[in-house]
């Protein structure tokens, strides 16, 4: 496939799934907007292959499909498949370490063999693999000064933050697949079982251990605002917008008095647009333009 087409054929399988990314992507250059398009529909394509899986119960269609997704990453890559060019591409023009998309599909396999995470440790590592690992990959993409552990360490925050956000917001999504992302140490120093999770009970407990975890996403976000300064200022208002969406988020739910089982937390899509829209002015106001 022609590069261009490739490219297309990413930037339109990002318009149907991306939801909140889509938004913050078109505050991006065009040349690195298109980048950040092929690492999405990567990310989106893997993260199919387990899903499909799951609801087969089927690990050997996963590892197989996912030793796929590991070729697009070769020098080799399937020729006939319509992410290649752009993937390969992106890849080069960034110079993108290819280990953060390993680690990547590790964390989407942990969906799919693990259930529940008995402490925070766990936790983390999961949202490590499953978001920050996309936060190092856009940084590359994005421009930097290479300052090193001063722009990795609160791009992997920011990936955490996030991911916390959505673990939050999905605790009743989650339920109907059998999964419990909160950690079973601080399920039981709230007083919190998981039936009491599965009966959608809003009690004082619940509410606290929620609580909880708002403010640890919160603090998570705090660390990663130092990332800021060090990316390059046409790229910089993407994480920034990201940020704010998701914060936002976390607002919802408080909003709802913690109500995350039978309605999922979202935003509109006018306020989306208002919040893209207000920091995309900041972004030309402060690049002078």
């Amino acid at each position: 496939m022609p590069l261009e087409e490739s490219y297309r054929y990413c930037a339109a399988l990002t318009r149907a799934a991306a939801r909140n990314f889509y938004y913050t992507f078109w505050l991006l250059p065009p040349e690195k907007r298109r980048g950040v398009f092929a690492v999405y529909t990567f990310s989106r394509r893997a993260d199919d292959v387990v899903d499909a899986a799951a609801a087969k119960q089927d690990p050997a269609a996963c590892e197989e499909g996912l030793s796929y997704m590991r070729s697009l990453l070769g020098a080799s890559p399937p020729a006939d498949d319509p992410l290649a060019p752009a993937l390969r591409d992106t890849l080069q023009r960034y110079r993108i370490p290819v280990e953060p998309f390993h680690d990547l599909i590790e964390g989407m396999k942990m969906d799919l063999y693990q259930t529940r995470y008995r402490t925070f440790d766990e936790l983390r590592l999961y949202c490590y693999r499953a978001a920050s690992t996309i936060g190092l990959i856009c940084i590359e993409i994005f421009g930097h000064d290479g300052s090193g552990e001063a722009v990795k360490r609160p791009a992997i925050d920011l990936g955490i933050a996030m991911q916390l956000t959505n673990i939050i917001r999905d605790v009743g999504e989650d339920l109907t697949r059998g999964r419990i992302y909160l950690p079973q140490e601080e399920l039981e120093r709230f007083g919190v079982t998981e039936a009491m999770l599965e009966r959608g009970e809003v009690t004082a407990p619940v509410k606290a251990l929620l609580a909880f975890q708002i403010e640890r996403a919160r603090d998570y976000f705090a660390r990663a605002e130092a990332i800021f300064p060090h990316l390059h200022p046409s790229a910089r208002y993407c994480p920034v917008l990201l940020k704010r969406f998701y914060s936002e988020l976390l607002e919802k739910v408080e909003a709802a008095g913690y109500e995350v089982f039978h309605r999922r937390p979202r935003l509109s899509a006018l306020r989306k647009i208002y919040l893209a829209g207000s920091v995309w002015l900041r972004s030309r106001l402060s690049n002078g333009k």
